[in-house]
């Protein structure tokens, strides 16, 4: 790889900012001084050092965010801010996406990553990676929405879906609920109440397969995955 294209890959700057960085001679490869843009690295086995510092690189960025309200979640948008505009340059230099969706007033776990493998994996319908919801609800949620959500909901459009498991936390006139899905259609937990006559009024996305989200988060936060989380998660999407 053209240790140009590596250094702006690993968030060093723009092509013209690294350009500039290489021509300040503070890059080094295997303690030989480059100044040339076009020359051949091996990330793999090159000792590569800009300012002293030796740094290293990686092809994918797996984070975990708590998506606020009012943000959505795409990569890019002429009105509103996304999940992406959140991102220091650091993160974002590795131009990550959402994997799913969560809508504008949903909150809660959402992973961006650049690593479109793994993505499709967690997002495929055949996998049926289960994925579980907070929420408040207007209305007295009871054992027979239990048992309506477990047959399996008809939806505005006519579509049934899958069986979803409903836990109830609290009921009243205003209950609070847990819901897990292993679909993920446009808006789902909002029309699965909407058919069982209810509306939710606060919704906020707690797991996802096997990463729970850190609560550790505040809004608007994120992190990179660790390690164990990413085992987990890599296990998770496999056949």
């Amino acid at each position: 790889m053209r240790i140009d294209k590596l250094l702006a890959n690993i968030g060093h700057g723009s092509r013209k900012e690294v350009k500039q960085l290489l021509k300040n001679g503070v890059v080094t490869v295997n303690g030989e001084l480059v100044k040339d843009g076009k020359q051949h690295v091996d990330p793999e086995e090159d000792q590569i050092v800009i300012h002293g510092e030796e740094v290293y690189y990686r092809e994918f960025i797996y984070l975990m965010m708590n998506k606020p309200p009012g943000v959505i979640s795409a990569t890019e948008d002429a009105r509103e801010e996304t999940v992406i505009d959140i991102l220091e340059a650091n993160h974002a230099v590795f131009n990550p996406f959402p994997v799913g969706r969560l809508d504008k007033d949903t909150e809660g776990l959402l992973l961006l990553t650049n690593d479109g493998v793994l993505a499709h994996q967690l997002l495929s319908p055949k996998k049926h990676v289960p994925k579980t919801y907070f929420a408040v609800i207007d209305g007295e949620v009871t054992e027979k929405d239990i048992e309506a959500f477990h047959q399996g909901v008809t939806l505005d459009d006519g579509y049934v879906t899958k069986p979803g498991e409903l836990k109830i936390l609290k009921s009243g006139l205003r209950s609070d609920i847990e819901l897990t899905i292993t679909e993920g259609k446009f808006h789902q937990v909002k029309r699965m109440f909407e058919a069982v006559g209810k509306r939710v009024v606060y919704l906020q996305r707690i797991s996802m397969g096997p990463l729970q989200l850190d609560e550790e988060l505040d809004l608007g936060e994120y992190r990179e995955l660790t390690e164990e989380e990413m085992a987990l998660l890599k296990n998770s999407g496999k056949e």
